[in-house]
């Protein structure tokens, strides 16, 4: 089923991208959603409108949530967790507990889905990516140790433990996240 992209879907295309997608994805996501029309001629037709207006919404959005980007972008956190001889943990770091930890630190309201990252199961260094927009994807890197440990970097780390006691205001964010090799005064 050849469908024309009205919204940008993720993982699919961007809007007024023409796409080729499974029967059933088509009809009951992609059409019942309102994300996409079927490929008609009579649609085809308006794909340059759809690609402006997108365009326009996509431009706003991203100065909307600039701001935010460089805010997450370079963030650490440090997560303490049981951990066998070997490395792997008894449990695993979850993109849950990253979100918390990353809505907590800057106040905001990200969702569980918006975080990418490979599951974590061992200790030491790990990157993961948030996904704001199409455009925005920040980068954060997740520092998991063993509990009752020091974390593995040398450098003192300016971010939260996995139980956070209070949201800094932005400007410190930005301040840490500039300076990463300041340690936060502990209250």
């Amino acid at each position: 089923m050849k469908v024309l992209l009205i919204k940008d879907v993720y993982k699919v295309g961007h809007a007024g991208d023409v796409k080729k997608v499974a029967d059933g994805f088509g009809r009951n996501f992609l059409l019942a959603q309102g994300l996409a029309v079927l490929a008609t001629p009579g649609a085809l037709k308006q794909i340059d409108h759809i690609r402006s207006k997108a365009s326009d919404r996509r431009a706003v959005l991203n100065n909307e949530l600039g701001a935010i980007s460089q805010q997450i972008n370079g963030l650490v956190f440090n997560f303490s967790s049981r951990a066998g001889e070997t490395g792997k943990l008894y449990g695993s770091i979850t993109n849950q507990m990253i979100t918390d930890a990353l809505n907590a630190k800057l106040g905001t309201k990200i969702d569980r889905r918006q975080v990418e990252a490979e599951p974590v199961r061992t200790l030491g260094e790990h990157k993961a990516r948030v996904r704001l927009t199409v455009d925005l994807y920040p980068e954060i890197k997740v520092v998991v140790y063993r509990e009752g440990e020091a974390p593995a970097s040398a450098a003192p780390v300016a971010a939260p433990t996995a139980a956070p006691v209070a949201a800094p205001a932005a400007a410190t964010v930005a301040a840490s996240s500039a300076a990463p090799t300041t340690p936060e005064p502990t209250a």
